[in-house]
């Protein structure tokens, strides 16, 4: 997480105006502004490849899914998850979303920490919330939280499925990782070749 953008607290209205404008995002944490830092090619690959799989499968759904510019209130914090699918949303707020359903964020150096601490407790409180979803870029590692589980961690790794029970949608950890360029991958990629 990068330092914020201010020292002065912001108001919600204000961040909100100044994200119209603004050409960098921003996350809202108890009334402090930070930038967010700019993403690698290996998280883009991951966001994408699951996005692409969450609007194919919700084609004809009432659930839609959002990419990273769709921010997330909870309270007066906003933040700007990976992806996230959402079955209630209220059009009268178009640029954020109060009702998730899943919510992925990919890992980072610099994003694990806020992840899987703040983020984590923030995210489990919203009632509409059923999966948390945080997937490792610099090796491969997907981690599932269900509410349905008490959100007791599962891991997945390659040769393995998961399943996204909130939407019905079963994937491979393999298809999570397409293109993605890490020593878990080379070597999966290299062994299936033999």
């Amino acid at each position: 997480m990068l330092a914020p953008k201010n020292t002065g607290l912001t108001s919600v209205e204000d961040y909100l105006q100044g994200e119209l404008i603004s050409e960098v995002k921003h996350e809202l944490i108890e009334g402090v502004v930070y930038p967010m830092a700019s993403n690698s090619a290996n998280h883009q690959r991951i966001s994408v490849n699951v996005l692409s799989e969450f609007a194919n499968h919700l084609e004809n759904n009432p659930c839609e899914p959002f990419g990273s510019d769709m921010k997330l209130k909870i309270n007066s914090n906003f933040f700007y998850p990976d992806v996230m699918v959402d079955c209630l949303f209220d059009n009268s707020t178009p640029y954020f979303t109060e009702t998730p359903t899943i919510i992925v964020e990919v890992l980072s150096k610099s994003t694990r920490r806020k992840d899987t601490t703040l983020k984590l407790m923030s995210y489990i409180n919203i009632p509409s919330l059923k999966e948390y979803v945080l997937i490792e870029q610099d090796f491969v590692d997907i981690q599932v939280m269900r509410k349905s589980e008490g959100w007791i961690p599962k891991h997945y790794f390659l040769g393995d499925e998961v399943t996204f029970e909130a939407i019905g949608l079963t994937l491979s950890v393999e298809d999570i990782y397409h293109r993605v360029q890490n020593d878990d991958m080379v070597e999966f990629l290299n062994n299936k070749e033999l």
